[in-house]
């Protein structure tokens, strides 16, 4: 709305000092319409400067991610910069997704790895953008731009402790190496550790509490099975360095 009145307000301006043939009414009409622009132009300058009509809003979403490797469980990420605050994550928003996706990579999101006590992955992202007070300042800066302009945006990625975190890199010499001669087969004589590793945890866990329910076995087995797929690949880091 205020950008509408601004050029209109610029037009009528312009109109009434070269068409209006009545010296008063001219200077009168000049006048109305030359404050109107000035205000006009003042407010949307109040806008993009100091975000006249706005105030900022924070929300929070969590979304379930899934490793870019469904066999290993990997926390991947592309290094940035040297302190480590510009890294950018790499995850799946589903198991069955091809292409994997990253975390922005921008001046206003910083994002980071949080180890939890959990079964599967996570991404809380907290959000703060700039949104308009009331309607009113809605349509009067309507066309603006400005509103849902992001100020910061944290994402949070929760992963289970069993995980490893990789560089690109170096998931790409793990990657190189698994498709070796040598690399079969330790995987066929890991399958059957794996197997009595796994075995063994759920064993010690229902000793604890016999009582255990079958979604209680399956996520023991589960964080067990990821456990030794873990020690698995810092064993492969161990040889690459």
């Amino acid at each position: 709305m205020v950008i509408i009145i601004m050029f209109a307000a610029a037009v009528a301006f312009f109109l009434s000092v070269m068409l209006v043939k009545n010296k008063g009414l001219s200077a009168i009409l000049a006048l109305i319409f030359g404050v109107l622009f000035v205000g006009s132009t003042a407010l949307m300058t109040l806008n993009y400067s100091h975000h006249f009509g706005m105030h900022q809003v924070t929300t929070t979403t969590t979304k379930r991610i899934y490793p870019v490797t469904s066999t290993m469980p990997l926390a991947l990420y592309q290094p940035v910069g040297t302190s480590g605050e510009d890294n950018v994550y790499i995850y799946k928003t589903s198991a069955q997704q091809k292409k994997p996706v990253h975390t922005q990579a921008n001046e206003y999101t910083h994002s980071k790895i949080k180890w939890a006590d959990r079964s599967t992955p996570r991404l809380v992202t907290k959000e703060t953008r700039w949104r308009y007070k009331n309607n009113f300042y809605q349509v009067l800066y309507a066309g603006a731009g400005m509103d849902k302009t992001l100020v910061k945006r944290t994402n949070t990625l929760e992963y289970p402790r069993t995980y490893v975190k990789l560089t690109v890199k170096q998931a790409a010499k793990l990657q190189a190496v698994a498709k070796s001669p040598q690399a079969a087969q330790m995987q066929a004589s890991a399958q059957q550790t794996g197997k009595t590793y796994v075995s063994a945890k759920v064993q010690q866990a229902m000793a604890k509490n016999p009582h255990m329910s079958a979604k209680q076995i399956q996520q023991t087995a589960q964080t067990a099975q990821q456990e030794f797929q873990a020690k698995m690949v810092r064993q492969m880091l161990k040889q690459l360095n």
